[in-house]
């Protein structure tokens, strides 16, 4: 693959949270993982629809994850934090 097609994996997933200032799920068996784009613009449509669904409920938030940052180009393994 050439730099130009390069895949660059979002995960988009959501849930209900404990508070409004955290990043903390209420119950982790009930996230919504809505799934894996293979760019960071298909990934914010999502995000974004999903994100609409809920206006109503402010402690339903929604998150792209760059899963391309977290893996390793040459081994394919996930990076330690």
């Amino acid at each position: 693959m050439t730099s130009s097609n390069k895949q660059l994996p979002h995960l988009v997933f959501g849930g209900e949270l404990t508070s409004l200032n955290g990043s903390e799920f209420k119950d982790l068996a009930k996230l919504d993982i809505v799934g894996i784009f293979p760019d960071y613009a298909s990934a914010v449509a999502a995000w974004k629809a999903k994100s609409q669904q809920n206006v109503d409920n402010a402690m339903i938030r929604y998150f792209v994850v760059h899963l391309h940052r977290l893996l390793d180009p040459e081994t394919g393994i996930a990076q330690d934090a």
